[in-house]
């Protein structure tokens, strides 16, 4: 019997009213397991109206009473962090160290918003004139929404919503149809925590969802992280609407090499960052930079590093890296590969036509590996997101970095070296959000907050971190003034000496 996935609305589930279904495949097997319900117009609204509603007495609530609850879901999400790994697993087919990583860093942001006191803390200045105080503080938006990919179906909505509610607002969650159940035990697990019916709720579904929350006149605000083009039009579309928006979108990661580097901790880091999660990340490194006469060594040890990745089912132990999440996203990821070396790349390792014994209907692709990659070629040009990793040569550190530069994307980048004045140019002289130095996935902590630049950022804030806590609050500056007791009006007398 196939599984089916329905919405979480007013703290409870919501059987599909629309009629509307979508399939979720085990990529492994590529045979459908599970049904995933398709919102309507009115789902949504019901969702938004549960919000609303929720939110006349959670955005009145004590921060007290918010972090007591956020500690009880935290450990809720640390007990059930396998149970939460298989579910993305099944639907994903990440392996599952790789879906325990990705709770974990989840988590990161669940203890950020259980220390929500420290961040909304206000400012007061005194006497600003006779007897007049200033004070700032921020308040909660209302109700909020977040649209996520589905590369990361439980640490991209933890991303959001932990904060969000715990500033005080409510939330509406519309994950990717196409890994949707790790989202519902989020939702769950929320509601065993305590969490007042309504403050979280989950919709699932297509563009009539998204653009249905794009323009509620209910939703005061919607983050979003996915492609640069969907980003770009959830941006315009909810803007357009008067919403606050945050939007991440997509990336084209590079990792300059300089010859000084340690060419095997470079090998073992662009290994990793490109081949882990199948590549499906919009932090991966997806293209090597090598600068001077390093190229040929370098390329060797990454394939030599490459070529011994097991790829296999997630949920087996022995699985370096899973399937890609659909045979469409598999064969767009191959066609790079296969036309590479018709625009000019030299094919060093081609993973096209790879299949796993035994599961041959799954969505199976090998290890890619380009060198020599013109900047004109599409697998340069394209956010591949999948296991295809370039490598472009530079003769000097100047012309990798105006390489770098000239990428519309500017989401995160990394550099190799043991000189601390060339990593310290670099960070500076890089139009990235995000960089690392000898650090090949420079995402920040949940502490400070992640985000790009140019093509990769739409909107004013980054996320989580106090950008996070910022996004989802607004300011209020309040100017008191209160007379002197001594001056209170003749015939009442507080005790106080008129003296003075």
């Amino acid at each position: 019997m196939t599984k089916i996935v329905n919405h979480w609305i007013g703290g409870k589930t919501a059987e599909g009213a629309s009629g509307n279904y979508g399939p979720v495949t085990d990529p492994a097997t590529g045979a459908v397991t599970t049904k995933v319900a398709f919102a309507s117009v009115d789902e949504v609204d019901a969702a938004v109206a549960a919000a609303k509603e929720a939110y006349l007495t959670w955005g009145q609530s004590s921060l007290a009473q918010r972090t007591t609850i956020l500690f009880k879901f935290r450990a809720l999400l640390d007990a059930n962090r396998d149970a939460i790994a298989e579910l993305i697993t099944a639907e994903h087919g990440k392996v599952h160290s790789d879906a325990l990583g990705e709770v974990a860093r989840g988590l990161e942001i669940v203890d950020l918003a259980c220390g929500i006191n420290v961040q909304l803390k206000g400012e007061l200045s005194t006497q600003v004139a006779s007897r007049v105080d200033v004070s700032s503080i921020r308040q909660p938006l209302g109700v909020v929404a977040g649209i996520t990919p589905f590369n990361f179906p439980a640490m991209v909505p933890m991303w959001m919503f932990p904060i969000a509610i715990a500033c005080g607002n409510t939330f509406v969650l519309k994950p990717s149809e196409k890994d949707p159940s790790a989202a519902v035990k989020l939702a769950e697990l929320l509601a065993e925590a305590g969490l007042p019916d309504g403050v979280f709720n989950v919709v699932h579904g297509d563009k009539v969802a998204v653009d249905r929350l794009l323009e509620h006149p209910d939703v005061k605000a919607v983050s979003f992280v996915g492609s640069t083009p969907i980003a770009r039009y959830i941006h315009t579309t909810a803007s357009a609407n008067g919403k606050r928006v945050q939007a991440l979108g997509g990336a084209k990661n590079h990792m300059l090499v300089l010859p000084d580097a340690d060419l095997d901790a470079a090998a073992d880091a662009a290994v990793s960052a490109a081949y882990g999660s199948a590549g499906e990340r919009c932090m991966a490194i997806s293209a090597v930079v090598a600068v001077g006469s390093i190229g040929d060594e370098l390329v060797e040890k990454i394939r030599e590093r490459a070529e011994k990745i097991k790829i296999g089912p997630g949920n087996d132990p022995t699985s370096e890296m899973g399937p890609l999440i659909t045979a469409v996203h598999r064969d767009k990821v191959a066609s790079y590969v296969e036309g590479a070396a018709a625009e000019g790349c030299e094919v060093v390792l081609d993973g096209t036509g790879y299949t796993v014994d035994g599961f041959e209907d799954g969505h199976w692709i090998g290890i890619s590996l380009l060198d020599k990659v013109p900047t004109g070629a599409k697998a340069y040009t394209d956010e591949i997101f999948g296991p295809v990793l370039c490598v472009l040569r530079a003769e000097t550190y100047e012309e990798g970095v105006a390489l770098i530069n000239s990428s519309p994307f500017g989401n995160g980048t990394a550099i190799f070296t043991r000189d601390g004045g060339a990593a310290r140019r670099f960070q500076l002289e890089i139009e990235a959000g995000m960089v690392g130095v000898n650090v090949p996935i420079p995402v920040p902590v949940g502490y400070h907050s992640f985000g790009g630049w140019k093509d990769s950022l739409f909107g004013d804030h980054h996320i989580y971190g106090n950008d996070g806590t910022h996004f989802y609050t607004r300011g209020k500056v309040v100017t008191t003034r209160w007379p002197d007791p001594s001056e209170a009006p003749t015939g009442v007398d507080l005790g106080f000496p008129r003296n003075h």
